[in-house]
């Protein structure tokens, strides 16, 4: 079992909207997410929601990489990217400088007022 890492992570959805609608909002997602997620996100009904879910996943992965020992430097939030695939399951586009064998897989959940991620990493 070595050879895998989990992280976890919650967000406040009012949290994130309330970042998204201050003045530094859109200085914000252009910090933290790429610009496929973005019109993913702005796609959606509630918006702030699905930014909330990304955010998590991001921190999720974060998390499942800073305890992984000898690992690269933990990457920044831009650098990883959360996509969804045909069915809307998410998951993590490649992540630049990361090792060729290294796999990650996420879960997202959200509801109106909080969002969930659990990612899991393994070599």
């Amino acid at each position: 079992m070595s050879n895998l890492s989990v992280g976890t992570d919650l967000v406040s959805v009012q949290r994130i909207r309330n970042i998204l609608n201050s003045e530094h909002g859109l200085q914000f997602k252009k910090r933290v997410y790429s610009t496929t997620e973005r019109a993913y996100c702005d796609s959606k009904a509630v918006p702030a929601i699905h930014y909330a879910g990304r955010f998590a996943g991001k921190e999720a992965i974060r998390k499942a990489w800073m305890s992984r020992s000898g690992m690269p430097q933990v990457p920044a939030f831009n650098r990883i990217e959360i996509l969804v695939d045909e069915s809307g399951a998410p998951h993590v586009s490649p992540i630049p400088g990361q090792p060729q064998n290294l796999k990650s897989v996420i879960s997202i959940s959200h509801t109106e007022e909080h969002a969930i991620a659990t990612a899991i990493i393994f070599l």
